[in-house]
């Protein structure tokens, strides 16, 4: 990967700063996302400058909603791996503490970009805010840009040419709707969820389904229900399977975290501990309960059969852009 990332915006060398930036949350690095960073790319290549990405650890909304429900659409691993697929030279993850809440936008315009990353240009969306109360806009970012010694270009609301909006706000809602369909169209990839396999109880090894336990964590919740997956292990290789994700209403007793629980096809081996990333490629059925354990295995093998068709359909797709590992 030959993307580099910088924690911080104090005491950097030199050699790290003069880039043109696009800057945003960048939670999805979807389309929309990707029309900023173009913005900012346009700009680096004529001027001959390093293109980066400004974005911030944890998510702002996190820091001022710690009760909130999760919402990430991505782990800052798949993040980098998007900006570097996408070319981008540096991604500048600013920490999103208290200093950084309280700064005015004055104060993050001129001591955070134009002091502390001295960049040269800055690519934002239409709606971009940022200081404390979420006071500065574009214009006001230009004008400060014009002290601080760096161009500003606004990037208008993107849609695609069928009027699809591009959003991590319209990704949310075709997630919650299991329209995995549009939200792949919007992201430009299928919606993956990358973390640890854990122990969980076995009980699919009970029916000979032995399944991938991952917990969710701070990624937003999908419908829940069973999904046609593909999963990508840490040696490279991708393996067809099929997932169960959410509470498991089929046993009595639910559980109090959803979990996504993944039967990887014609594959044996131990994975524990190490992590993965599957893609969610179709929303199959919502979660049901079954009476008793033979309907519930006849159904495995319908929800089996059901993944290995709807993979086979989009095995010829080509995504707009990607965020798999190097």
């Amino acid at each position: 990967m030959s993307l580099t990332v910088i924690p911080d915006w104090r005491d950097l060398a030199p050699a790290d700063t003069g880039a043109a930036v696009a800057i945003g949350a960048f939670d999805g690095v979807h389309r929309g996302h990707q029309a900023v960073i173009d913005a900012a790319r346009a700009v680096a290549t004529a001027r001959s400058l390093p293109l980066g990405v400004v974005s911030f650890e944890p998510h702002p909304r996190r820091w001022f909603q710690p009760e909130a429900a999760p919402f990430r659409l991505m782990s800052p691993g798949q993040m980098e791996r998007a900006l570097d697929g996408l070319g981008v030279d540096r991604l500048y993850r600013l920490p999103f503490d208290a200093d950084m809440a309280a700064l005015s936008d004055q104060a993050f315009a001129l001591d955070v970009l134009g002091g502390g990353l001295g960049i040269k240009h800055a690519a934002v969306g239409f709606d971009f805010t940022f200081g404390k109360g979420r006071s500065g806009s574009p214009k006001a970012l230009a004008r400060y840009g014009q002290t601080a010694g760096f161009t500003v270009s606004p990037v208008a609301r993107v849609d695609d040419a069928h009027g699809l909006k591009l959003s991590s706000s319209a990704v949310r809602e075709a997630l919650q709707a299991g329209d995995m369909a549009r939200a792949t169209a919007i992201l430009g990839r299928p919606f993956a969820i990358e973390g640890e396999v854990i122990h969980g109880d076995k009980r699919g090894r009970t029916i000979g389904v032995p399944t991938l336990n991952i917990a969710l964590g701070d990624y937003m919740r999908p419908a829940y229900g069973v999904y046609a997956t593909r999963t990508r292990l840490a040696d490279g290789r991708v393996i067809d399977g099929v997932a169960s994700l959410g509470v498991r209403p089929m046993y009595l007793l639910e559980l109090e975290q959803p979990l996504l629980e993944v039967w990887l096809f014609d594959f044996d081996g131990d994975l524990y501990g190490q992590t993965v990333e599957t893609d969610l490629v179709a929303f199959l059925r919502p979660e049901a309960t079954f009476d008793g354990l033979d309907a519930l295995k006849v159904q495995i093998e319908a929800d089996a059969a059901a993944a290995r068709a709807a993979l086979a359909v989009s095995a010829g797709a080509s995504p707009a852009a990607s965020a798999r590992p190097a």
